[in-house]
């Protein structure tokens, strides 16, 4: 699993949109509370406890980037996903606590 600080994922991120290059799936793996209050745009909700009742969902070659608050839950949720055959798993370092402090200062956090 490749392991992306909040400054390298923005710019893997434009460096996709500027290349016509199909975007990652953000996923969010946080509770519901923990999304309302912050997330980052387009991250889809998929709460840790439920993934396994939901991974027939998530394309297995599809790029994942793996978000949660600090990035602990993510780190886990990612050895699961490969664990399980996907190839393509990216775990944002920090999470979202760490977005808000190094690349938008806007956001909320908690």
């Amino acid at each position: 699993m490749r392991q992306l600080s909040p400054q390298q994922l923005k710019e893997y991120l434009a460096q996709q949109v500027a290349e016509q290059q199909p975007q990652p799936l953000l996923l969010d793996v946080r509770e519901p509370w923990e999304y309302k209050i912050c997330h980052l745009e387009n991250a889809v909700l998929m709460p840790m406890n439920s993934l396994p009742n939901q991974i027939n969902t998530l394309d297995k070659e599809q790029e994942i980037v793996v978000i949660c608050h600090h990035g602990m839950r993510s780190q886990q949720v990612g050895w699961f996903l490969e664990r399980v055959g996907f190839k393509n798993v990216i775990n944002l370092t920090g999470g979202v606590a760490a977005w808000a402090q190094e690349v938008d200062q806007q956001m909320p956090t908690y």
